[in-house]
């Protein structure tokens, strides 16, 4: 027997052997496994090869040896492009029964991706639901995964598996890998869930606020079942605060909105933003923009003037509906304190027409406050199918992220 101070050192950078393993090796066995390592080294895998059958030929090999063996074929196999060599190979290192469990890991690894290589799906599968059972936190690996479910048509598994690893961060109290949360939103569209999907790209929002995440949400929500149209103004609002607003037609459209709901100081707000973007006064409608925006300017300056008459009305109405809108106005043109206010007023006066909006209202109006705790406390709180709920929640995504 021989340490073989040489080979050890090569095969440990090889990543193949433990340095216990290295001296249980016969020179006759050593040497050729030691030229195979140098080769290995300098980039012929082919020739590596052949040295390792040439250790392999010798008789009366022990189990340690046979090991180190595979090891090394499955090495220089996989260097060399020889995925089947190198498969079977690794298959006889893992069952030996002598590999510790962070080289099981690593082994089944290697197992998973030469199969995939062979496009033995099946088998490559099963490698890595072993390297996963056994601990693994490879990515490239949930990567391979991914594929390998992808191309089995096996939408529900990567579902499962996707919400798994996303509820192990969240209970771990870590952000979600973004890829995670992609690869279970791709999966529920394929599996016709909308809800749920609506639900995961809420969360995409939530932990990766890119412009194309909140594009995809917003677009989505006026789809959901029973999301009504009072809520237009609010998805545009979103839009234009996400940068996802950009269009001529688009300014002109929340504009309008917002006049026909009373808005006229954000209406004006907003054809002022279109008018600084570029997207409006120009081209063969730019006469039209104006007449909006002077249209916004008059309405405002009416709604100043009455003000103080509107409130003293509402305060003295018997429910507080018109003390929640006049609080929301105020709100949306810059008295948000102010607007707070009045709708608490309207909230406690009671006999409100839609209690949930009023919520709504009240929360947003904190936001433009800036104080965010509360308007996140209150939007969270808003309960209903009819889109109020999904509005609030984005309204505290978007207060957390501002």
């Amino acid at each position: 027997m021989t340490s073989l101070r040489a080979l050890t050192l090569a095969l440990l950078t090889a990543g193949c052997l433990s340095a216990v393993q290295a001296q249980s090796l016969r020179p006759e066995v050593g040497k050729p496994l030691q030229a195979a390592s140098e080769l290995l080294r300098a980039g012929k895998a082919k020739e590596a090869l052949a040295k390792v059958r040439e250790a392999d030929a010798v008789g009366g090999k022990s189990a340690q040896e046979q090991l180190m063996i595979d090891r090394m074929r499955g090495a220089a196999a996989q260097r060399a492009g020889d995925n089947a060599t190198a498969a079977q190979a690794f298959e006889s290192a893992f069952n030996s029964g002598k590999l510790s469990g962070g080289e099981q890991i690593q082994m089944a690894e290697s197992l998973a991706f030469a199969y995939s290589q062979l496009k033995d799906n099946a088998r490559a599968s099963q490698w890595v639901q072993k390297a996963l059972s056994l601990g693994s936190q490879s990515q490239q690996l949930k990567q391979l995964q991914a594929y390998l479910q992808g191309a089995s048509g096996d939408y529900n598994a990567i579902a499962k598996d996707a919400q798994g690893a996303i509820s192990a961060a969240e209970q771990a109290g870590r952000r979600p890998e973004e890829g995670d949360l992609l690869r279970l939103a791709d999966a529920q569209q394929r599996t016709n869930n909308a809800s749920g999907q609506f639900a995961t790209l809420e969360k995409l929002v939530a932990y990766y606020p890119k412009k194309d995440y909140w594009a995809a949400t917003l677009g989505r929500l006026p789809r959901k079942s029973g999301f009504s149209d009072r809520f237009s103004l609010d998805l545009m609002r979103l839009r234009l605060a996400t940068g996802n607003l950009t269009k001529t037609e688009e300014y002109m459209e929340m504009a309008q909105l917002a006049l026909q709901a009373g808005y006229a100081t954000e209406a004006k707000q907003i054809v002022e933003k279109g008018f600084a973007a570029g997207a409006l006064g120009t081209g063969a409608e730019a006469e039209r923009h104006k007449r909006l925006r002077d249209l916004a300017v008059k309405q405002e300056a009416e709604t100043a003037a009455s003000r103080d008459k509107d409130i003293a009305e509402a305060t003295a109405a018997k429910d507080g509906n018109a003390l929640v809108q006049l609080g929301s106005v105020l709100a949306a043109a810059g008295q948000p304190d102010k607007g707070i206010s009045l709708i608490e007023q309207g909230m406690a006066k009671g006999s409100l027409k839609r209690p949930e909006d009023a919520k709504l209202r009240l929360g947003r109006a904190m936001m433009l406050s800036k104080n965010k705790s509360k308007a996140q406390q209150t939007l969270r709180s808003v309960q209903g199918t009819d889109g109020v709920a999904d509005i609030a929640r984005l309204y505290a995504i978007l207060a957390g992220q501002s």
